[in-house]
């Protein structure tokens, strides 16, 4: 999988370009302040986007949207539940003093147990709620074996973090089902599944279950 990560002030989210080899067909994820950066790659990588999908709808994973929409044309996908935060992201960001362009209308919202295919990849959405109410993670996978395929990975946004989990005191959020979708969702993926968080470094499933203080005991 050909996978581009980049991340810009004032908050440091990670954005992802995420492409198969073989077709150079992708999915851009949570595209923020990052976004030139990340058009720069599509662009150069010669990649066509078939989708923009978002973990969850918080300003500084949609400040970029509008400008991923001009540039790629393609639908955007986020949670239902989180369409109140979607909706308000240019309130967000003046609660914070930070300005920003309101993303277009959502092209669809995610269904139980939705599945794309991206190439020669699979991307299924699991509903993981808990730092907001439409939060998901993101699993690609290759859609059938093939050697050296190497193991899944997971768009975790503000669910998981190396070390952490996302912070529940925003609208919406809630501490013990945040840590249920954790233990009940992301830990089903598997040890070996790498897990890119919405900020800071990856990590891998089995190092959170056996060393995240927060979900330790």
């Amino acid at each position: 999988m050909i996978l581009h990560t980049r991340a810009a002030s004032p908050f440091y989210k990670n954005g992802f370009v995420a492409a198969c080899e073989d077709t150079r067909e992708a999915i851009l994820i949570d595209p923020g302040d990052e976004i030139a950066e990340l058009i720069d790659v599509i662009r150069k990588e010669h990649l066509a986007v078939r989708h923009i999908l978002l973990t969850h709808a918080h300003m500084d994973h949609v400040s970029g949207v509008a400008e991923a929409k001009r540039a790629t044309g393609a639908p955007i996908g986020v949670h239902r539940d989180d369409l109140f935060l979607y909706n308000s992201a240019v309130e967000q960001g003046e609660f914070f003093g930070y300005t920003l362009e309101q993303p277009p209308p959502p092209d669809f919202f995610y269904e139980p147990n939705q599945r794309m295919t991206v190439g020669r990849y699979v991307v299924d959405v699991h509903h993981t709620p808990g730092h907001s109410p439409g939060g998901v993670c993101l699993l690609v996978t290759a859609s059938t074996p093939r050697i050296h395929a190497g193991p899944a990975h997971v768009f975790a946004g503000d669910t998981l973090f190396a070390g952490s989990i996302g912070r529940t005191d925003l609208p919406g959020g809630d501490y013990d089902t945040l840590l249920s979708s954790i233990r009940n969702v992301v830990f089903e993926f598997g040890d070996d599944a790498i897990v890119h968080p919405g900020h800071g470094p990856d990590t891998t499933v089995g190092d959170e279950r056996h060393t995240n203080p927060f979900l330790k005991r």
